[in-house]
């Protein structure tokens, strides 16, 4: 039996780090917690500070057992679990269920599961850090009481078997009122006027222009209104404005952001986000996939640097760092990233590779040069109205930058694309009306919530 005994979290990690340690290290995975609040009452005891009641699962036993032996042949223990709050709450029930004594067991953590990570790593324990595993417990504590008090309630008013938590109880409220939000919500309707133009150009071709009235108009006879109004009038450039614009990437991803953008992208559940990500960090290709930071290591941003002046050029690099506005959040940890950013395909496996390819172009995105572009606004006058105008709006992109590997979605996509060149114009040019049409638009109530 090997002297060092590392214990993990899943069986896929400890196939990948035991090739890394070596033949002095033996590596044995928990598969998880290996306890937990004793099923059969509260497992919470109230009247003595809350303290919690624990047991070993009946399907955990057997694996205590063959730990135990395991332990008994090592000289030192190494209990690797994963860097958060669960993963340090791990490593103590282990210690405490296994008996390690503190002398010979190192608690170690690491952000990838690459080799010179693991080695760092068992160059630098650490003991266990009690105050995360405090705030474990009082997590789990949290649940129970919760649960405990909440779900009977639930059984007896809708129906047996539904449970409430600390989490679910919360949720329910914010879709409640939002749903109490459309329910109240009272849709207004209004005409937004829109215009072709034809007109000509200094070389004497003709070109097309579309625009939109500066300002809705509120009913139907209005609309008729206008639109006689605008029968025989006459359309002049009153005034063109060109304006440089700058379009900034996105910070790597986080969990939540990575989340939002398979499910966009991908169409991807929650879940199924995270067990393709957790394939791919026990693998070693990405780093840990639970994190609000959107930090990334000096080396990482070298690396990332070099693969872009690489692939496109110096002009497309602009190294920066990016900091992390949530509160609490862990500026030690990193963003989601690939372990080796030089690496584009990693899996045979399909959604494993789609979800590889979008951290890959987050991550080198957001270490590329900003999108350069011109804006142009043409007002247009109407002979007879002089409290508004037609607005035409395009936008041209002078260097793609960082768009040139990733645009992120968003949850109301555009359907027209904002890439729209205007025509050679000036002030003082004339125009002519091809078709202006008004079409009733009604307000929507606030969209109900994707996962």
């Amino acid at each position: 039996m090997a002297e060092n005994l590392v214990i993990v979290e899943s069986p896929a990690k400890a196939k990948t780090i035991e090739k890394f340690l070596g033949p002095d290290f033996k590596v044995l995975s928990s598969y998880g917690h290996v306890r937990d609040l004793v099923t059969k009452d509260l497992g919470v005891d109230v009247e003595k500070n809350f303290q919690p009641k624990y047991e070993i699962p009946s399907d955990k036993k057997k694996l205590i057992t063959d730990l135990k032996a395991a332990v008994k042949s090592s000289k030192t223990v190494w209990l690797a679990s994963d860097e958060d709050r669960e993963g340090e709450a791990i490593s103590w029930h282990l210690a405490e269920v296994l008996n390690l004594d503190e002398k010979t067991t190192q608690r170690i953590v690491f952000h990838e599961i690459t080799k010179d990570a693991i080695l760092n790593a068992i160059k630098n324990p650490r003991t266990i850090n009690k105050d995360l595993v405090d705030a474990q417990q009082a997590r789990r504590i949290l649940d129970r009481l919760v649960g405990f008090e909440l779900s009977p309630i639930l059984w007896k008013k809708v129906k047996p078997s539904l449970s409430a938590g600390r989490v679910q109880s919360v949720t329910v409220r914010i879709i409640v009122e939002r749903e109490r939000e459309i329910i109240n919500f009272k849709s207004e309707s209004s005409f937004r006027v829109t215009a072709l133009f034809q007109g000509v150009s200094a070389d004497g071709t003709s070109f097309h222009l579309k625009a939109e009235l500066s300002k809705k108009i509120k009913n139907k006879a209005e609309a008729l209104a206008f639109l006689e109004k605008c029968r025989n009038a006459t359309y002049t450039v009153s005034d063109i404005e060109v304006k440089p614009s700058k379009k900034s990437p996105a910070p790597p991803f986080t969990t939540s952001t990575l989340q939002q953008e398979a499910s966009r992208k991908y169409g991807f559940p929650v879940a199924k986000t995270m067990s393709v990500a957790q394939a791919l960090y026990e693998h070693g290709h990405i780093t840990y996939m639970r994190t609000d930071s959107v930090n990334l290591s000096d080396l990482a941003i070298g690396t990332t640097k070099s693969e872009i002046v690489k692939n496109y050029g110096a002009e497309y690099s602009h190294p920066r760092k990016f900091n992390t506005s949530t509160k609490g959040a862990q500026e030690a940890h990193e963003a989601i990233r690939p372990t080796y950013i030089s690496n584009t395909q990693v899996s045979d496996n399909h959604d494993e590779q789609r979800l590889y390819e979008l951290i890959w172009k987050r991550t080198i995105a957001s270490q590329m040069s900003e999108a350069l572009l011109e804006k142009t606004n043409v007002n247009i006058s109407i002979s007879g109205i002089s409290d508004t105008i037609f607005i035409a709006r395009g936008e041209v992109i002078k260097f793609d930058g960082f768009l040139k590997v990733y645009i992120e979605s968003t949850d109301d996509e555009q359907s027209e694309s904002t890439d729209v060149i205007i025509p050679p114009i000036k002030k003082g040019d004339k125009l002519k009306d091809l078709n202006i049409l008004a079409q009733e638009r009604y307000s929507h109530h606030p969209p109900r919530y994707s996962e």
